[in-house]
């Protein structure tokens, strides 16, 4: 294989990745859309639809491994490689917390209807966001706007903790909200992971681009 053609199938890993990206981004804005709407067909669908994230997760890795096998890479481009492994790893995990909040919205289906607390959509519109400039990031091979995507994570650390205590706060006001009030924290939850899952990418970019492993908004 030349070095042209290997760099083509470099691009086709990357252009796979956005593909993979833009499907679990849809995934995250729909599962969240079904609590809200109480669009209980559509949350199945979203639950369906994790089969198809799944499967192809295992066709890049797949690639990534047949790449290294056959290629032998070194340097910056098996480093970009196995960042490309751990990438499509945070991304299918993603999409489980996206049917996992599609699974809440089912919960309650026999539920009387309730206002979801606004930090929910924001978490998601957030998470989402970083997640797609997370994966621009790699593709550019753009350390710098990795470690600024991954700042956004705390902006939804704060409206998680905002959720949080605003939920609590409604079931010391009313015990009986306690079930679905706690069915929403764990939304808040997957979509906290979510922004965690979005800052591995970003730390997986600046490994790839620079050969160093860090722990960005680590303790």
């Amino acid at each position: 294989m030349t070095r042209e053609t290997f760099g083509r199938h470099l691009r086709d890993l990357q252009n796979e990745m956005l593909v993979l990206g833009s499907m679990v981004q849809k995934a995250i804005l729909r599962a969240v859309e079904t609590l809200v709407s109480r669009d209980f067909e559509a949350a199945e669908q979203v639950i369906r639809d994790d089969v198809r994230i799944n499967e192809r997760r295992f066709q890049i890795e797949e690639s990534c491994v047949t790449l290294i096998a056959t290629q032998q890479p070194m340097a910056g481009d098996l480093r970009t490689i196995l960042s490309a492994l751990s990438i499509v790893t945070d991304l299918e995990r993603m999409g489980d917390y996206a049917s996992g909040i599609a699974e809440i919205t089912l919960l309650l289906r026999n539920e009387l209807p309730i206002e979801v607390p606004s930090e929910i959509s924001r978490m998601a519109d957030i998470g989402t966001e970083m997640l797609s400039q997370s994966l621009k990031a790699f593709a550019d091979r753009d350390a710098e706007a990795a470690r600024a995507v991954a700042e956004r994570d705390d902006e939804i650390d704060a409206l998680y903790h905002k959720l949080l205590q605003g939920c609590l706060a409604s079931m010391s006001r009313d015990a009986k909200t306690a079930p679905i009030v706690t069915r929403l924290i764990w939304v808040g939850h997957n979509l906290e992971r979510i922004g965690d899952r979005a800052t591995n990418i970003c730390e997986r970019v600046i490994f790839a681009v620079t050969g160093r492993m860090v722990e960005i908004n680590g303790p």
